[in-house]
């Protein structure tokens, strides 16, 4: 099966770890290329090429402020992450119920019968 081009679609351009680590930089307020690859620890040429790629499938924003440019997480455009993650998460908490069920049946190791 061909790869899809990561230009095209938020779920591609994510599987990038560092994509997602700049997305959750920038999700508490806009930021600068410097700023981010400042935080990342991150060569300059890298974050902005991760930016394009973000830019261009909507999850990143970007204004001009005199010289510089800030970026902002888009968050409309994380809500096709958001529901596609929600289809598990009543999976994860029928799995979380579980675990607290046992906990709650199991001795409590004080010197109380089972």
């Amino acid at each position: 099966m061909p790869r899809l081009a990561t230009t095209s679609d938020v779920f591609t351009a994510v599987a990038e770890p560092r994509r997602r680590d700049i997305l959750v930089y920038l999700a508490p307020r806009e930021q600068t290329v410097t700023a981010i690859v400042k935080a990342l620890g991150a060569a300059q040429p890298s974050v902005s090429k991760h930016l394009k790629v973000l830019r261009d499938v909507g999850l990143v924003e970007a204004r001009r402020e005199g010289r510089q440019v800030l970026y902002r997480t888009n968050v409309d455009a994380l809500r096709p992450l958001h529901d596609w993650a929600a289809v598990f998460e009543r999976f994860w908490r029928h799995q979380l119920s579980r675990v607290k069920e046992r906990a709650e049946r199991a001795p409590s190791g004080k010197g109380g019968k089972p």
